[in-house]
Formats: structure tokens, sequence, C-alpha cells
């Protein structure tokens, strides 16, 4: 019998560290002040952390990137967030802009839900009032919001109101998408955009069927999270690239080596920094340190086009190599004048209209340029200098990446 208590007894002592690994922070504190000691977190534990990571031993012979940026600036906390709310709602007091209720029986259906939740009874009667709209209303819930805090939020019609200003969003619960209702929604709404209207006119600038309230929303629960507890944080690049991280985790590793004596950066792939919070110090004092550090980020050469816009962007590491390129394009215009023959007179003739057509065929002077861009400012000369316009640019460009003489990539939008 001892002896079976004292195989027990080791089994459960040999199960300590893992049953441990699962309890909550709360727990861990109960536990340690149980043994008389300080929890020792099994993330720090140096069998653990050696399997975990492969930080290396020196700094990077990376070349210097395009610009230097802060490291809050390039990437952000995997564990820092936003979540998601939306509700709907109803928008009131507006100037008989809202709803028909005959074309949207949602609202009519919200007016009556509500009435009934304020005591008031609405069986029988029929609503035409044009004061009220449908919307839905969406936030955003940022990171370590506490309960009690005021968020911004966004509304925007869903029937056929014309015009939310001057109306006031009715008490509107927020959900999230675990259904749970995180923020509730209330306060005047502002509408940038206007519309005016006569018999024969109309006039709309904007949108003014979308709005904002400004701290809207008060925040009625708070999303779990337990920050201060992670052994391990994690950076999450906002533009991936393989060169930035490894530029962050050597940042990273330098600063740490001077002020704790220890190497906490490892790069996981071209979006990913595994950082471990050295001992003794809280995770957000320990990332308010790390995240001024100054890092040269880089990106691959890239040129964006947006046919619809015309919009040209070549980002700074374009390099084109030497070309001749001829731009010329045929004109054609075509010119109806019709012409008025009158009859002779008395010749009881009639008035008939004589159709003629002008066409004119020309081919601008199209000279052979050579391109070369060794550099930005040399392409953007070099396009210039070509004279034309930005959809014969966009042209110049994609026949460049045909040709295979655009060492960039071309994202066409």
């Amino acid at each position: 019998m001892m002896r079976a208590f004292v195989l027990l007894l080791s089994a459960v002592i040999g199960l300590q560290p893992a049953l441990a690994d699962g309890l909550t922070p709360k727990a861990k504190r109960e536990l340690a002040q149980k043994n008389g000691g300080v929890y020792d977190d099994p993330e720090y534990d140096p069998a653990t952390t050696q399997r975990m990571f492969r930080v290396s031993t020196g700094p990077s012979t990376l070349p210097p990137g395009q610009v230097a940026a802060r490291i809050k600036d390039i990437a952000q906390l995997q564990s820092a967030r936003d979540n998601q709310l939306v509700g709907y709602g109803l928008v009131i007091g507006l100037a008989g802009t809202g709803d028909s209720l005959r074309n949207s029986p949602f609202t009519e259906q919200s007016i009556r839900a509500m009435l009934e939740n304020l005591g008031i009874a609405t069986e029988g009667g029929s609503a035409r009032a044009k004061n009220v709209a449908a919307v839905i209303v969406t936030a955003n819930m940022p990171p370590f919001v506490q309960s009690g805090a005021r968020i911004d939020i966004d509304v925007s019609s869903m029937g056929d109101a014309t015009s939310l200003a001057g109306g006031t969003l009715v008490m509107t619960p927020l959900k999230a998408a675990d259904g749970e209702i995180y923020a509730v929604g209330q306060g005047s709404v502002i509408v940038g955009g206007f519309t005016a209207k006569g018999q024969a006119e109309e006039l709309t600038q904007g949108v003014p069927t979308a709005g904002r309230v400004p701290n809207g929303a008060i925040v009625e629960r708070t999303v779990p999270a337990e920050f201060d507890d992670q052994g391990v944080l994690t950076l999450q690049l906002r533009n991936p690239d393989f060169s930035t991280a490894i530029r962050i985790a050597d940042a990273i590793n330098d600063y740490t080596s001077q002020r704790f004596g220890m190497r906490v950066a490892a790069e996981r792939d071209a979006r990913t920094v595994q950082i471990r919070r050295p001992k003794n110090v809280s995770a957000a004092r320990f990332y308010a340190e790390i995240e001024n550090l100054v890092v040269e980020s880089d990106a691959p050469a890239r040129v964006v086009i947006d046919e619809r816009t015309g919009t040209i962007v070549i980002g700074n590491n374009v390099r084109i190599s030497r070309v001749a390129i001829s731009h010329g394009t045929l004109t054609v215009r075509i010119t109806e004048a019709p012409k008025v023959v009158q009859p002779e007179p008395f010749s009881r003739g009639q008035t008939a209209v004589e159709p003629f057509t002008a066409i004119e065929a020309s081919r601008p002077d199209a000279r052979v340029a050579v391109l070369d861009g060794p550099d930005l400012e040399t392409l953007v000369s070099g396009l210039n200098r070509l004279g034309v316009k930005p959809d014969g640019i966009i042209a110049i460009l994609q026949g460049i990446k045909s040709a295979g003489a655009l060492q960039a990539d071309l994202v066409l939008q």
C-alpha cells in the first residue's frame, strides 16, 4: 500500500510542470503562494527555450535597406489586434429623408419592436413617418480596451433613405463574431455629404447616407487578454519581407545583448519575428523599450498601375534595362456635317438633309528613344522625355515588362 502511494505521489510530482502549463495566470500565482515561492514559468525553461528558438549568434551582412523606420511603424504585436463589431439600429429625427416604410418593411417592424420594448402598444396602427431610417452600425474595438471606454462607430443606411443628416442613433447593441454584445452605440450622426433637391434639379455632394458618431459607443465587455503573462511576443510585419524581418531581429538582439545580456529575437519567416521576454521585466515595459528601435526596412521592386484613374506608382528599387522605345498612335477623326438642301422656287420640291462626312487620318511623329533606368530619377526623366500621357506610359511599362527589361513586379489594379 505504501509503495503504491509513493508511486502515485511520484507520478503527480512528475506531471506537475505539465499540468502547470495549462493553468491560468491566477492559478499559477495561487500555486506559487501555496508552495511558498515564485512560480517558475515553463516558457522560461532553458531546455524549452533552446528547442523553440534558434537565435543567430551574430548580426547579418545584409546591404542597407530603403528607409529607416521604427519597429512600431513596420510591425505590430500579434496579440494587439482589433476586434470588429456590428449591429442593427434606427436613426430617428430625420427631416423627411428617412426610409419609405412601404419600400423598407423592416424599418416599420423595427419601429414597432422598439416601441413595444418601451411599453407603447402599436397594434392596429400603420406608421407613415419618413423621419426614421434603418442602419447598420460598425466599429473596431481596439486591443486592451476596458469596460466603460468609448469608441467611434460608423453608421450606414440600409434602406432607401436619402440622407442621415440631423439624425440620432438610438441605443444599438454591437456584437462580435462570437455573438456576444461588447459595446452599445448611441448619439448624433455626423454626415459629411449633403443633398439639395428642387422640382427640376438635384445636387448631391459626398455620401449623405453614411455618417459617423465620434465616441458614440461605450464598451460593455472586455476582451480577455493576458498580455503581461506572455513569455513569447510575436511581431507581424505589415509588409512581409525577409530582409526586414532579419534586420528587426538583429536590432532587437543588439539592444537586448547590452540591456539584458542575452539575445532574445529570432526570425521565423518573411512576416513573423518571435521575441522571448527576459525575466524580471513586464511585457509592456519590454515592448516599449524595443518598439522605438530604428530599422532599415526593405521591400521588393514594384510598379503599381491603376488603368481606371491613370495612376502610376514606381518604387525606388525599380530598374529598367537599356531598351529602345517608339511610341505613336494613329488618330482618326470623323466629322459629321449634314447639309440642308432647298428645292428650286416654285418647283414643288421638299427640303431635304444631305449627309456629309469628313474623315481625316493622321499619325503623329513617333520618335525612337533609348530608355535606361539605373535609378528612379533617370527612369522618370526618360519617361517624361518621351512626352506621352499617363495612358501612354502605362502601355510603355507593360511593353517593357513583356520584353523582360523591367526588373520589378508589375501590379495592375
